[in-house]
Parts: structure tokens; C-alpha cells; sequence
């Protein structure tokens, strides 16, 4: 399958029904996995609902969704990189929109494995996804999310220029370890990326 967006490093293409084993590096494992769900969660899950998902927003919200993400010189599985419109809501975070709302806001959002980990991947897809919204789609804004204490995550954010603007404490009905420090929201804007460039 051709690549939808590629780096020094990654190919980010569109999920098959293939990637199940992929997918289960990340969502079966409790590392990655620590700062999202809790514990993990079950095989059946991902086969019967999460994959199917993922591959149902390519043609839901054209030109937005999850890209598997691999290594462009062996084409080892390196995690995914999501990109979807985005509308705020009233606690300070959004929800998924359609194509139009993306002229606004859209979301960002990585995962990767463990052994891609310290190795600047998320750091190259983020930038890739982000070049791709502010010069192609035209997106004046680009938000992510975290848990405050997933340092390693907001060093990425921060890495590519977004910026704090808030920290949420959510009432999660299953919180996780760590809970209790809240959420980080991350800003980018257009007009300040374009400087940047």
C-alpha cells in the first residue's frame, strides 16, 4: 500500500486488517498502555473493535484517522500517528468532528512501541502530521493531550513547539496511577508554527 506521508526515518500508511499483531505490541502492552487504560486491553477487544474502528475512519472522515507507522529502510512496525478534527467541549478538552471542523482545530495523538521508544520516531511523525496539517489541510490549530506525569510524551510536544495552556482534573471513573495530577492540554498554532519554519 502506497504511504500517506513519509520522513527521513517512517512511512506512515493506513492500517490493514493485517496489522492486528501490530496493533497488539501497543495495546497489549502494559507499558505503553500506563498512562491510557488499565491495565491493558483483551485480544478480543482490539480484533473485534479496535482495528475495525481504526480502519472505519478512513472513509468516515477522509484524509484523517491512525497511520501504522514504520521504518522506512526495514518496515519494522514502529506504533501509530493519529490526526482528526477536533470540537472543543465544555470540561476543556474535544471531540472528534468532521472535515470541516478541521479548518479550526484538529488533535494529534501517538503511540509506539517500546523498542521505538528514545529513538526521535514521535518526534518525526508529530513534525510530519503537523506540516501536513498547517500546510495542506490549513488547520488553524492543533491540540494535544496527556497525562501530566507522561513526561515522556509532553517532552515531545514540547520538542515540536506546542505550547502548555492548561492542566485538567478530570473525575475518571477507573483513574489511573497518577491521576491525581491532572491532564495536560498542548497548544500549537498556526501563525506561530509558521514563524518557527
Amino acid at each position: 500500500m502506497d504511504p500517506v506521508a513519509s520522513t527521513e526515518r517512517l512511512v506512515l500508511r493506513r492500517f490493514e486488517p493485517s496489522d492486528a499483531d501490530n496493533l497488539w505490541t501497543l495495546y497489549g502492552d502494559r507499558a505503553v498502555m500506563r498512562h491510557i487504560s488499565l491495565p491493558t486491553i483483551p485480544r478480543s477487544e482490539l480484533d473485534d473493535h479496535v482495528l475495525p474502528e481504526l480502519l472505519a475512519e478512513y472513509d468516515e472522515c477522509p484524509g484523517f484517522g491512525h497511520w501504522a507507522a514504520e521504518t522506512r529502510t526495514d518496515r519494522e512496525f514502529v506504533g501509530w500517528f493519529g490526526l482528526h478534527p477536533a470540537v472543543p467541549t465544555d470540561d476543556g478538552l474535544w471531540t472528534r468532528g468532521t472535515p470541516t471542523d478541521a479548518l479550526a482545530m484538529v488533535s494529534l495523538g501517538y503511540r509506539l512501541r517500546q523498542a521505538a521508544w528514545g529513538r526521535g520516531f514521535a518526534t518525526e511523525g508529530a513534525r510530519a502530521l503537523m506540516r501536513w496539517a498547517f500546510a495542506d489541510v490549513g488547520t488553524a490549530e492543533i491540540r494535544a493531550t496527556t497525562m501530566a506525569v507522561n513526561t515522556g510524551s509532553r517532552n515531545v510536544l514540547e520538542k515540536v513547539g506546542f505550547e502548555h495552556i492548561r492542566t485538567l482534573h478530570l473525575d475518571w471513573p477507573d483513574p489511573l496511577d497518577g491521576n491525581e495530577h491532572g491532564d495536560v492540554v498542548y497548544r500549537l498554532r498556526r501563525r506561530d508554527w509558521t514563524t518557527r519554519t
